[in-house]
């Protein structure tokens, strides 16, 4: 019997993709993840967490989905979802694959939830999975409290830092982690947020950007 974990890497960045996970481990093998340091990724070095990603791939099976700044902009900006709901979809559809992927052998799953309220979520998420049986577990800081969530916020973020170094060989250009407290972000925000061949990387939905995008709104106006 298995138990999942499912936890997301990349929530609140204005640059680069959101990477959620879905890792799951026989209930037998979860004290392995303890011996391999497992633990909530915020509390790991990128060094650290690239190394237990390495040592627990051979313990666990796991699932992922990597959603685009567009693609999150569309939920932000939409009437009928939000940010939440586009994380609940997926997590679901995670958890739909996983399932099937076992052959419907889970017993748990746990969820560090996105939402200040957790059993709106709960409710979401069990309208979108197929199995009703499953014990599902919604809470907030869920990669702290369980083992299986922590490896499966080690592997999103590992994801993500990965993801991200493709973009900055790609466009050949360090803007940082890509969160908007990150100087050189924002300095590479502020330098190119207009810029065609950038537009894909940037969350256009995000307050930052728009607060830059209404000021070159302004100063265009005043050029006249």
């Amino acid at each position: 019997m298995f138990i999942l974990g499912i936890d997301e890497a990349g929530r609140g960045p204005i640059i680069g993709p959101l990477v959620i996970v879905c890792a799951a481990i026989s209930e037998e093998r979860i004290n392995s993840l303890k011996e391999n340091n497992v633990k909530d990724s915020k509390l790991l070095s990128q060094k650290q967490r690239e190394e237990i990603f390495k040592s627990i791939e051979h313990i666990i099976k796991y699932e992922l989905i990597i959603v685009s700044p567009d693609e999150i902009d569309d939920a932000v900006n939409s009437r009928s979802t939000n940010l939440n709901w586009l994380e609940a979809d997926k997590a679901a559809d995670l958890i739909n694959k996983m399932d099937a992927k076992l052959y419907n052998d889970i017993t748990k799953v746990i969820v560090d939830c996105p939402s200040t309220n957790t059993n709106a979520y709960k409710q979401k998420l069990m309208e979108l999975i197929n199995n009703k049986d499953i014990d599902l577990i919604v809470e907030h800081k869920a990669d702290l409290n369980h083992l299986i969530v922590g490896a499966a916020s080690i592997i999103a973020k590992v994801t993500r830092e990965k993801e991200l170094e493709k973009l900055k060989k790609k466009f050949k250009i360090d803007f940082g982690s890509g969160y908007p407290s990150d100087p050189k972000t924002i300095s590479f925000l502020k330098n190119n947020w207009n810029k065609k061949e950038y537009q894909h990387l940037f969350r256009k939905s995000w307050q930052t950007y728009k607060n830059l995008a209404d000021k070159g709104k302004q100063r265009s106006i005043g050029e006249y």
